[in-house]
């Protein structure tokens, strides 16, 4: 009882410490029946406390406390996944001391191949039907290219594929691998305009089953190939090599090996691109309030993810030298920011596939992911490569080929 007491005193301190500070639209539901509004706007967001002891959430709040209290049904959260997120950030910094604005992770898990598989099942393998709720129709899992800025996820994600296979200078008679193919997207695509052979390889036994389907659908068996494989089993060479959205899962640690093994499958004339999420945080992976915590916890187990100054060494160390650099973070953003609101549209949906937890893991990690990117906490880039000391006879001189309506 005295605990209790306690607790409800100091949190009535910060109820009131918080309505001095800031005006935000929250309400606060308590376990008595009182309701706490923390502006004169109408809330978009509230927060129901069934019991005292909820309030120590909010007594840190954390992204990484509340996110987990959220998800754990121990608190109650209505209102659109993007204030939420803002809501929750604005209370974060209000209330966390400076030297508490992040949360350094444990780095350098062990990586190996059977605990990379299981992450990667864990995160890809809740079934392909939840995915296809809001992602685009071609399942294009990965940021969008919103080449002009209108472009509606669908068009934005073909763009995204285009601008790719433009980058690396895709031609007939080119054999490419794509290093976590995912739904089969980029191979289908680079087959059907290229008619180039194509080699994918996911670690998803439900992205592997509807990548084939989708293959023989578009009558392109004779020349792409889809395989339930860990990229560090692939022999042969291929004169293009594409990876989107897949390094984030290889450890900080392993990005060397990563790319010596990236070298090992190029062939001497050949080019690859590596599209991933990367720290903005100069000593890799600290992210503010939490957000990394929540993430590596319930959505990416053993992900990490490296400054782009990192990557770029790791690459150097690999064999390989970085030939072109872009940064596609607002695009992400915006990326997000549909999928979020897709998510919202298909709540009754997504709650029946996928149960209440795991539907609201997602409902946070989307939009606090849209909130990140926007932020500058994380990023992403597009880095096209070759052999170090590659003389370079078949590369263009310029980015004319990325682009080609400039030079019309």
């Amino acid at each position: 009882m005295l605990a209790q007491v306690f607790v409800q005193n100091r949190f009535s301190a910060w109820i009131a410490g918080i309505r001095e500070q800031i005006a935000l639209p929250l309400r606060i539901e308590l376990w008595n029946g009182q309701c706490v509004d923390f502006s004169s706007e109408a809330p978009r967001v509230t927060i129901r406390l069934p019991n005292v002891s909820a309030a120590r959430y909010l007594l840190k709040p954390s992204l990484a406390n509340l996110g987990t209290a959220y998800v754990e049904g121990a608190i109650e959260v209505k209102g659109a996944a993007r204030d939420m997120i803002a809501v929750v950030n604005a209370l974060a910094r209000t209330t966390l001391k400076p030297e508490r604005k992040f949360a350094r992770l444990a780095r350098g898990a062990k990586h190996d191949k059977q605990k990379d598989a299981e992450a990667i099942r864990y995160h890809y393998d809740v079934s392909n039907d939840f995915y296809a709720q809001f992602l685009d129709p071609d399942m294009v899992y990965s940021c969008a290219y919103f080449e002009d800025g209108d472009e509606d996820l669908a068009t934005a994600q073909r763009k995204k594929i285009d601008h790719i296979l433009r980058k690396i200078g895709l031609a007939p008679g080119h054999t490419l691998l794509d290093i976590g193919c995912g739904w089969g997207a980029l191979v289908i695509r680079a087959a059907r305009q290229y008619g180039v052979r194509c080699v994918g390889v996911t670690l998803s036994e439900n992205q592997c089953a509807l990548a084939r389907q989708r293959v023989r659908e578009a009558g392109l068996d004779h020349l792409v190939e889809i395989r339930l494989q860990d990229y560090r089993e692939v022999r042969g060479q291929f004169d293009r090599i594409t990876s989107v959205g897949m390094f984030e899962h290889v450890g900080l640690r392993h990005l060397p090996e990563y790319f010596t093994a990236i070298e090992r499958l190029l062939a001497p004339d050949g080019l690859v691109m590596n599209h991933g999420i990367t720290s903005t945080d100069p000593d890799n992976g600290q992210t503010p309030y939490g957000a990394g915590e929540f993430i590596d916890k319930y959505v990416f187990p053993h992900g990490e993810l490296a400054h782009i100054g990192s990557v770029l060494k790791a690459m150097q160390q690999g064999g390989l030298e970085a030939y072109d650099v872009e940064n596609l973070r607002r695009h992400y953003a915006r990326t997000c920011a549909i999928w979020t609101d897709n998510f919202e549209a298909q709540s009754e949906r997504l709650r029946a596939l996928a149960g209440d937890k795991r539907y609201r893991i997602w409902h946070v990690y989307l939009a606090g992911c849209s909130y990140a990117f926007e932020q500058d906490w994380i990023s992403l880039y597009q880095i096209v490569g070759h052999k170090a000391g590659q003389r370079g006879g078949t590369l263009p001189w310029s980015r004319k080929h990325m682009y080609p309506q400039a030079g019309a």
